[in-house]
C-alpha cells in the first residue's frame, strides 16, 4: 500500500518525513565509508564512462530504493537512480523519484568533504520534493513544491532557510568546481563581474552555500557531456522554495524524466534577486564567444 495518492498531494509532509529519515540513514552509509569502519572497504572503479563509482555509491544506492519501495511501492512510483539507469526511455508513471546516492563522488575519493546526497519525487516531469543531505556539515535541505525549504540537523533541528538577498551583479558571489571546466566555460565566467569566487564541488553542496547565504550564483554549461537528472532535481527545489531560481538561460524550466537524462544548454541558478539579467547577459557572451 502506497501512502500517497497517485492523483492528489495530500500526503506529501508524509512522504517528506520518509524521505528524510532514509536520507539521514544514507549519510550514515557514506560516512562509514567516508572515515568509520567501512573505509577499508571502498572500492573504487575508475573506468566508469561518466566518472568513478565507489561500492559507497552503491550501498547507499541499494539503501535509499529498498527503504522509499519498503515504504511506498512500486505501484505509484518510478525510481530513476543514477546508479541503476539504463536505456533511453522515461521512467513510466506520473510520479517518479530521481535519485543521486553520491553527488561528488571524486570529492568523496579525493576527501574534499564537499559530496552530497540527491533525493527528489517527481510529479509530471517536475520536482514536487526533495531532500539534499551534505554530511559533512551535519545537515539535511528539504522543500516541499509551494512549502518553502528547511535545514535539519542531526539532533533534529528544523529551521527555514532562505536565500540572501543581494542585487548587484557586482555583489554576488559565484559558486563553481574546481574542475571541470572548458575554454569556452571558463570565458563566460571570467567576463561575468562577480564580487568574488567560491570553489566547491558537488551541485548539492554548491547549491547547500547559496542557501546559506555564502554564494549567490551557480551555473551549467553543457560541453561534450552535461550534468545529469539526478544531479539537479533535488538541488533545484531546494533552492527555489529558498528564494532563488534555477532554468536554463532562456527562462525555461528544467524538465525531468524525458528519457534523455542529461540536461545540456545552459543552466543559471541563483538567489533571484539579478536571475534575468544574469541570463541574458551569459547568453549574449556566449554568442560573442561563438561569433554568432
Amino acid at each position: 500500500m502506497t501512502v500517497l495518492g497517485i492523483n492528489h498531494f495530500e500526503k506529501l509532509e508524509e512522504i517528506s518525513a520518509i524521505a528524510r529519515s532514509v536520507g539521514w540513514g544514507a549519510a550514515d552509509i557514506l560516512q562509514s565509508y567516508y572515515r568509520g569502519e567501512a573505509q577499508g572497504n571502498l572500492k573504487v572503479d575508475e573506468n566508469k564512462k561518466d566518472g568513478p563509482v565507489t561500492s559507497a555509491d552503491l550501498a547507499t544506492n541499494h539503501h535509499i530504493l529498498e527503504k522509499l519501495q519498503e515504504a511506498l511501492g512500486t505501484d505509484d512510483f518510478g525510481y530513476l537512480s543514477e546508479e541503476t539507469h539504463k536505456g533511453n526511455e522515461p521512467t513510466p508513471g506520473e510520479w517518479v523519484w530521481i535519485i543521486d546516492p553520491l553527488d561528488g563522488t571524486r570529492d568523496f575519493i579525493d576527501k574534499t568533504g564537499e559530496y552530497a546526497i540527491h533525493i527528489a519525487l517527481t510529479h509530471k516531469n517536475r520536482p514536487v520534493l526533495a531532500v539534499v543531505v551534505v554530511p559533512e556539515t551535519e545537515k539535511l535541505y528539504f522543500a516541499i513544491k509551494d512549502k518553502g525549504t528547511f535545514v535539519e540537523t542531526r539532533d533534529g533541528n528544523v529551521s527555514p532557510i532562505k536565500v540572501s538577498e543581494r542585487n548587484k551583479i557586482e555583489e554576488l558571489y559565484f559558486v563553481v568546481s574546481r574542475t571541470h571546466r572548458d575554454d569556452r566555460f571558463k570565458e563566460l565566467i571570467d567576463r561575468l563581474p562577480f564580487k568574488d569566487t567560491n570553489y566547491v564541488g558537488s551541485v548539492g553542496c554548491k547549491i547547500s552555500t547559496i542557501l546559506e547565504k555564502r554564494s549567490d550564483v551557480y551555473i551549467s554549461l553543457s560541453g561534450k557531456s552535461a550534468p545529469k537528472d539526478w544531479d539537479f532535481a533535488a538541488p533545484e527545489l531546494i533552492l527555489t522554495e529558498a528564494g532563488g531560481q534555477f532554468t536554463h538561460f532562456n527562462g525555461n524550466p528544467l524538465t525531468y524524466n524525458t528519457g534523455d537524462v542529461k540536461q545540456w544548454g545552459g543552466i543559471m541558478a541563483s538567489n533571484g534577486q539579478c536571475h534575468e539579467s544574469l541570463c541574458e547577459t551569459a547568453t549574449e557572451i556566449l554568442k560573442e564567444i561563438d561569433g554568432n
